[in-house]
């Protein structure tokens, strides 16, 4: 059966008034639509962990610093809405843009430390966009539990931080990176690669797996990176962004994984930027 598509600040406090009032659980997966296997595993763990489940779909223009970026992203709102029916989820929070930003809006939620790395140094302001809508589609919501996949790491734990500053009563849990059967990891983003550019894109996975495993043999960080970097220029391709071994907990910068790390990456391939990380001890 078809969840409820709602539209409307107040008619989405309609339908959550009585949740709350009966002290039910209230799960919410933010998307912004294109909905892929991976954002459906969000989904199915929303659905055995709560009473409730709101999915949100909302292209967020706040954590866009390319216009062209913002216009071509991918928009399947019907498909979408198919594609939960079979999940049974309660509501679909779709709010119109006023509903978001109305013309007095003037508040930015910004989370210091965690940003100034990585994705928060190649996209600008990007963060302050992720922390402020979230923030909103929390309250509006009155989600008690919201979940995320660990393919945006740096998302996650940006999350995690902005809702235990700001006291929100909301778990966020943090769900596996789903992946394609040639372990490309899923995005909204992968719609945009051409047939040859898909052909390429699991080469960033394969390098960083193998990258990976050269670690774990005592290998130095950075000649495995310069390595990985070469191969995948000579695979297509364009530029790689950054190619790092971060801590898990709170992002510092590692030369080896000495404490529980990740390898995080993202890099251009025939105009798409993938991004991608995986556990490394």
């Amino acid at each position: 059966m078809s969840a409820p598509i709602l539209r409307r600040l107040d008619d989405l406090r309609i339908a959550t008034r009585p949740w709350t009032l009966a002290g039910e659980r209230i799960g919410v997966v933010p998307t912004m639509g294109a909905l892929h296997d991976g954002h459906l595993s969000l989904v199915a763990a929303a659905k055995e962990r709560c009473d409730r489940v709101i999915v949100t779909i909302f292209v967020n223009p706040k954590q866009f610093n390319n216009a062209a970026d913002l216009d071509k992203y991918p928009r399947t709102e019907e498909e979408d809405a198919r594609k939960l029916a079979r999940f049974g989820v309660d509501a679909l929070w779709v709010p119109e843009a006023d509903q978001m930003y109305p013309a007095s809006f003037a508040t930015t939620v910004s989370v210091s430390g965690l940003t100034d790395v990585m994705e928060g140094a190649f996209r600008p302001g990007h963060f302050d966009g992720v922390a402020t809508v979230v923030t909103k589609l929390f309250t509006q919501t009155s989600a008690t539990d919201a979940f995320f996949g660990e393919k945006d790491f740096q998302q996650l734990l940006v999350v995690r931080r902005m809702a235990a500053d700001l006291d929100l009563p909301v778990t966020v849990h943090g769900c596996p990176t789903i992946r394609d059967i040639d372990g490309l990891a899923l995005s909204s983003r992968n719609l945009l690669l051409s047939d040859r550019a898909r052909t390429s894109a699991p080469r960033l996975h394969e390098e960083m797996e193998a990258l990976v495993e050269g670690l774990r043999s005592g290998q130095a960080f950075p000649a495995l990176r310069e390595r990985a970097v070469a191969r995948l220029e000579k695979a297509g391709f364009t530029r790689v962004d950054y190619l790092d071994l971060r801590a898990q907990d709170d992002l510092a910068t590692l030369d080896a994984p000495d404490r529980p790390a990740r390898l995080f990456a993202a890099a251009w391939l025939a105009g798409v930027r993938l991004i991608d990380n995986i556990a490394v001890a």
